[in-house]
């Protein structure tokens, strides 16, 4: 069975915590926990290091992602597991990813939620679109873009470590970055049970940034594919646009002039961002 270090990244979760960490010490594979304590207030440190895992502490909340990075550079096995600290990951499903891992000689292996396993219908819409585009992006299947619960090889992971943002998008960032990099990525089944406590979440605040993560995964894959539609549409409408007035009024207007310019600029900053994009993977 393959050694693996978890990490896990934790706000708040002191209740859950004294339930994940026994069970997991029972799970074969596992030489030790990390427990990232993100500027918890409710003892969340003290629980993880009485139930024997190694206590990583920020003093004020850095973020999601960024407790993962740092669980994953204090790591020593070769292999990482990340799960979430709020009790939805059960530690039985961690034989599962192993053995996937081990079987089918994978760079990381996904725990995909099933529609079930979503928090709300609001996410499971949102997940469910992230997932569709990302597929589309890449070329390739994805059952999970967003899972926090993943076992990954730590040289890999640390290498794509600065494109990581220190938020709640890190999940989608290394998948579209280890797919980019040619590395293989497996997506089993797992079933999700509903978190302890609250989630930290906030569907208004966090909307636009989700957004923005679309377009970050399309620009970080393959910028060309997200560029080009949008220039095509404002090229389109510029040839409408002059058909119109040109039948209309025999003459060529600034706006259908302002829509072709619009087209060239946003194919260019596309084809720009491509040549950007190869430069960072060059080397795999």
């Amino acid at each position: 069975m393959i050694a693996v270090s978890v990490v896990i990244p934790a706000k708040n979760e002191a209740v859950s915590l004294g339930q994940i960490l026994p069970a997991l010490w029972g799970v074969a594979g596992i030489s030790e926990v990390i427990v990232v304590d993100d500027g918890s207030g409710d003892g969340t440190g003290r629980v993880a290091a009485r139930h024997g895992a190694q206590v990583v502490t920020h003093q004020v909340s850095m973020g999601n992602g960024a407790a993962v990075k740092a669980g994953a550079r204090r790591a020593r096995e070769e292999f990482v597991l990340f799960m979430d600290g709020d009790g939805q990951h059960d530690p039985s499903d961690v034989t599962g990813l192993l053995q996937a891992l081990e079987q089918q000689n994978v760079d990381m292996v996904v725990g995909a939620r099933g529609k079930s396993g979503q928090a709300s219908g609001a996410r499971k819409l949102a997940n469910g679109f992230y997932n569709r585009f990302a597929s589309l992006i890449s070329g390739q299947k994805i059952a999970d873009l967003t899972s926090g619960f993943r076992i990954v090889r730590k040289d890999l992971f640390l290498k794509y470590a600065y494109l990581l943002p220190n938020g709640f998008s890190y999940p989608t960032t290394i998948t579209m970055a280890f797919l980019r990099g040619g590395y293989q990525v497996r997506f089993i089944p797992v079933d999700v049970r509903k978190r302890d406590g609250k989630s930290n979440i906030r569907p208004l605040r966090d909307g636009l940034r989700f957004l923005i993560i679309i377009f970050k995964v399309g620009t970080l894959y393959s910028p060309l594919k997200v560029f080009f539609p949008i220039a095509f549409v404002h090229f389109v409408l510029g040839v409408s646009r002059y058909v119109y007035t040109y039948v209309e009024m025999g003459t060529f207007t600034n706006m259908s002039a302002l829509l072709f310019v619009t087209s060239v600029q946003i194919f260019l900053v596309g084809l720009v961002s491509e040549q950007i994009t190869t430069l960072m993977y060059k080397d795999e």
